[in-house]
């Protein structure tokens, strides 16, 4: 996940509030309106430092729910680190909020920790499953937790499948998945040995722009029909132009599989225009998947 870059706001309309009545689930990753909330990373929610903490003072996470339904979005993928507290009382003023805008937090994506670290991976499993506590206390269906930040050896995948077991059986009241994403998941060979260790008891996220190359569209083809929720990363060029035959190409490998989760839209390009890509990107989701899904 690469921070966007900033630039003017261009005035143009994000689009109507609601989308079509028939097609696929507008669904956001909460990642794409980190401009919108401001550069938003709370205090102590990113022990690695992988994105400076602070920012703020624009939308906040209490506001957001509202935003997305003005947008006419009905679920997301929430970052863990726009939560400014893990206090029982704030979690449940979170969950409120966005039940009273009628958005559902699909997923709530943990995004720091490295079960698979050699001296500090059961330390980070520890912080990782206080985050499942509260994706629990909010209700998701989900939480996507990191699979390692090694490089997949026998012994890497192994671990992260017997950590990611735990924090799975340790938390039944979420589906706890992982992502085609860091260094232990860097194609499809090691995300079928991790997935195959874990013998059903975790999930699989996939994330349509995490692998690059020539041989990205066989990789995504490869895991497919094992993801059960997604995050539809658009490419941009340097203008902000979204790619769209990428896009549609990566699209179309899912829908051949038979896909039929969330595609949760993922934009982090220069264009400051968060709102209007999205709008753009879900158009090119309909047009690829039609009609008719919930």
């Amino acid at each position: 996940m690469s921070s966007p870059t900033t630039g003017p706001s261009t005035g143009r309309e994000a689009g109507p509030a609601t989308g079509p009545a028939t097609g696929p689930a507008k669904a956001v990753h909460s990642w794409s309106l980190f401009r919108t909330m401001g550069r938003l990373v709370a205090p102590g929610s990113m022990p690695s430092g992988d994105l400076p903490e602070g920012g703020g003072g624009a939308l906040d996470l209490l506001g957001l729910p509202a935003e997305l339904a003005r947008h006419g979005f009905t679920s997301t993928q929430l970052c863990h680190f726009y939560l400014g507290s893990r206090e029982p009382a704030y979690v449940a003023e979170v969950r409120e909020a966005f039940a009273e805008a009628g958005v559902e937090v699909e997923c709530l994506l943990v995004d720091d920790g490295d079960v698979t670290h050699p001296t500090q991976g059961a330390a980070e499993q520890d912080w990782v499953s206080g985050w499942l506590d509260v994706a629990v206390a909010m209700g998701v269906r989900r939480a996507r937790v990191v699979a390692g930040k090694q490089a997949p050896t026998e012994e890497t995948l192994g671990l992260s499948a017997r950590r990611l077991s735990e924090l799975a059986e340790r938390h039944p009241g979420v589906r706890v998945v992982t992502e085609n994403w860091h260094a232990l998941l860097p194609d499809a060979a090691s995300v079928e040995r991790l997935l195959d260790a874990c013998e059903g008891r975790v999930g699989f996220l996939v994330d349509l722009g995490n692998w690059k190359g020539a041989g990205k569209y066989d990789q995504l083809a490869a895991v497919a029909g094992r993801a059960e929720t997604c995050q539809a990363k658009v490419g941009t060029d340097e203008r902000g132009a979204i790619d769209e035959a990428d896009f549609r190409r990566s699209l179309g490998v899912l829908r051949d599989a038979g896909y039929d989760g969330p595609l949760a839209l993922v934009h982090d390009g220069p264009d400051p225009d968060e709102w209007g890509r999205l709008y753009e990107a879900y158009a090119l989701v309909t047009s690829v998947f039609g009609g008719g899904r919930a």
